[in-house]
């Protein structure tokens, strides 16, 4: 089992599959473009866990708060729908923990859909806690898909 940072197109194409399973809206192309602007714009990071094979990715970005200090982002964070409940999700997690507090981060962070019961649990288990109500409206010339 090995965690590493996707650095470059082929680790990231790698990834796309999992990916697609969490953002269906998006192709292959789409994916690496944006991938590629975040990383120049947001200092995104794409880490996946490969055990024959990608077995769980997350997408993240360290950021800063007046009133929380610096903080690492959970963007994504997926396990392949037929390897859930076999750690991978939790050794990622626990990777993405580690990294934060190696970069001076005082929290990880993350949003998830009202909807995602389980992956609230899984956040649960591994010692989040729910601290904040998470406000959103579209532009008026903006839709989200």
């Amino acid at each position: 089992m090995n965690i590493k940072l996707a650095k470059d197109d082929q680790q990231r194409t790698a990834c796309f599959d999992l990916i697609h399973e969490l953002r269906p809206h998006l192709t292959l192309e789409s994916f690496l473009n944006t991938v590629h602007r975040m990383e120049v714009e947001h200092q995104y990071n794409l880490a996946y866990l490969s055990d024959n094979g990608v077995k769980a990715v997350a997408g993240f970005r360290m950021g800063e708060w007046l009133h929380r200090g610096r903080y690492l982002e959970i963007e994504e964070l997926i396990t392949c729908d037929k390897q859930r409940s076999k750690g991978y999700g939790g050794k990622l997690f626990d990777w993405l923990n580690q990294y934060a507090a190696e970069h001076d981060c005082r929290q990880v962070r993350l949003v998830s859909g009202v909807s995602r019961e389980d992956a609230h649990r899984f956040y649960l288990k591994k010692g989040m806690t729910f601290e904040a109500k998470y406000f959103s409206m579209n532009t008026r010339n903006k839709q989200i898909d």
